[in-house]
């Protein structure tokens, strides 16, 4: 008896969501992308993009779409596919009103257990490229005869492609024109017309990464609409919709073996504000004390330093050549130092100073009437304290 019971077993679990698997002739089709990179993984805590986008996922069951679910990673963004072809239309076969809306309620269970499982999948590599995933999931959508609807759950991080934003400023529009502009010659910039695109998450990354300002979230937000053509589409059923959806965390165990090392996006807050200042503002020539005429402008600086949470201030003094040689460290140190004592007064906290002697050039060019710079101008460029207030 207890052989014939151990050889039945249990009874097998029924799959709630095994009638998504069957075959129907529907023209909608959507397809969700979720970003596997390490800035929205997160090294124990993530973002939970399954049960943040119930809404989305309840817009594209009502639709009764044929779903497919992926995620992406990596420069290729080959999509690493977790489901293809799941059937939404819970109208099938299916007269009775009762059940028909416990299998509305079904269908948006399933799809967000596989947005989760989607995002648990394991990167290919390191990094992402968003642009091209946008590209990718638009190209398996063409065989669609009815309505194309792309979802694509991303922090908005590219670091890699023409729209990398390791090295973005995150602070003005003439920047995404010229990421757009850079996207467009290398031919970059997907093909969305009429695709339904709908981004979610950015400007969302894991906890654990470095955190978006206000401005900076609304600076990404118009990149990607940019990008993805938000103002320009004309074409029927084209559109590109930045959700206004708040993506949840939730931990995860980490990875057995380790996983590439992934380029972090530091939303510009690591680079220094640099300020220029002429020495001829600073200081007479071959002294090391500060003109009181240029009090203002080194108080402007220090404001600046005081209203910059935990920022550290760095001076360097440089001389222009027609000094001694012998002379010129000592001289670029003590004006650094000059100018340094005045930011401390004036309020500014952990300041260090550095005499760097002759620079290698001028830093930038001067803007003349004629659009040269003089032999003057080079000197007045060369003999300059650069003042930099580094954020973090």
């Amino acid at each position: 008896m207890a052989g014939l019971l151990g050889a039945c077993g249990d009874s097998p679990r029924l799959d709630a969501c095994a009638w998504m698997k069957e075959p129907v002739d529907t023209a909608g089709r959507t397809v969700v992308l979720v970003d596997d990179s390490a800035s929205v993984r997160g090294r124990t805590t993530g973002r939970d993009y399954a049960h943040s986008i119930g809404s989305l996922l309840a817009k594209v069951v009502a639709r009764k779409d044929m779903v497919s679910v992926g995620s992406f990673s990596g420069d290729a963004a080959q999509i690493t596919w977790i489901a293809k072809d799941r059937s939404a239309d819970w109208a099938k076969n299916n007269d009775n009103p009762i059940n028909r809306e416990k299998r509305k309620q079904q269908a948006v269970g399933c799809l967000t257990d596989l947005v989760g499982e989607a995002a648990s999948a394991a990167p290919r590599s390191g990094g992402s490229n968003v642009l091209a995933a946008l590209a990718a999931g638009a190209s398996s959508l063409e065989a669609a005869s009815g309505t194309r609807s792309l979802i694509v759950l991303t922090d908005g991080l590219s670091t890699t492609g023409c729209a990398d934003l390791r090295a973005a400023a995150f602070r003005d529009k003439s920047e995404i024109k010229a990421i757009a502009r850079v996207c467009a010659a290398r031919e970059e910039t997907p093909s969305l017309t009429g695709v339904d695109l709908t981004l979610a998450g950015l400007g969302q990354p894991a906890a654990d990464q470095p955190a978006p300002t206000a401005a900076q979230r609304t600076w990404l937000t118009t990149l990607w609409r940019t990008l993805c053509g938000a103002a320009d589409r004309a074409a029927p059923g084209t559109s590109c919709t930045v959700a206004r959806t708040a993506i949840g965390t939730a931990g995860h165990r980490a990875p057995r073996k380790k996983p590439a090392q992934d380029p972090v996006v530091q939303y510009a807050n690591d680079r220094p504000e640099t300020y220029q200042l002429p020495g001829a503002a600073l200081f007479d020539t071959s002294s090391a004390t500060v003109r009181p005429q240029a009090l203002p402008l080194l108080n402007d600086v220090a404001v600046r330093a005081r209203t910059t949470p935990g920022s550290r201030v760095t001076v360097s003094g440089y001389v222009d050549p027609r000094g001694r040689s012998d002379n010129n460290q000592r001289l670029s140190q003590a004006r650094a130092n000059a100018v340094k004592k005045v930011l401390i007064g004036l309020g500014a906290a952990r300041v260090t100073a550095y005499g760097r002697g002759l620079p290698t050039g001028c830093a930038k060019p001067a803007r003349t009437a004629t659009g040269r710079m003089t032999a003057e101008d080079r000197l007045q460029c060369d003999r300059r304290v650069d003042i930099d207030i580094i954020r973090k």
